[in-house]
């Protein structure tokens, strides 16, 4: 599973490591899984409750995903907490959309904790998405959020541009799918 790289601006805190895979299955769904090693007693983890949208998910610990069709400039963005509240947004170019609030979204997710574990893992259905998605090649940019007991986050993300984090950054879609 690739290793997600802690922003250089994030203190260390009690995450030793985070990795993140996302792969296409038989059924035209996005299969993600999130690993995050450490110490979670130190860390601010949503409690498992039902699944249902969400509202500002990255403000605490969050495993996310961005997709864009390969050579578009508009791209989606996924929140899955722990708690099993989930977020989609699209965005038509950079920055610039709206939250998506559609319960017919609804990504799978399920999670496994361990005191120095936590994985989580999500089924998004491309097909909701749009055939493109579906079928075409897609840019794909993986990234967790981590919120610490004593305060402050760490931004994880397989690729960070130059500057503050920005997960929504064209740099960040560092994963190839086709």
């Amino acid at each position: 599973m690739p290793q997600l790289v802690r922003h250089a601006d994030s203190p260390p805190g009690a995450i030793r490591a985070v990795s993140a895979r996302a792969a296409r299955t038989a059924g035209g769904q996005l299969s993600l899984s999130y690993l995050l090693d450490g110490e979670l007693a130190a860390l601010v983890v949503p409690a498992p409750g039902r699944s249902r949208i969400g509202w500002k998910l990255w403000r605490h610990t969050c495993c996310e995903a961005f997709l864009r069709v390969k050579g578009e400039e508009a791209y989606y963005e996924f929140n899955f907490s722990p708690s099993g509240e989930w977020a989609v947004y699209r965005f038509s170019r950079y920055r610039e959309g709206a939250t998506v609030d559609d319960a017919q979204l609804d990504p799978q997710i399920a999670l496994e904790r361990k005191p120095e574990r936590l994985e989580l893992f999500a089924l998004v259905e491309l097909s909701r998405l749009g055939e493109r998605y579906e079928q075409g090649p897609l840019a794909v940019g993986l990234s967790a959020v981590i919120e610490q007991a004593s305060g402050g986050h760490s931004y994880w993300a397989l690729r960070h541009p130059a500057g503050r984090p920005d997960f929504h950054h064209a740099d960040a879609f560092a994963l190839e799918l086709a």
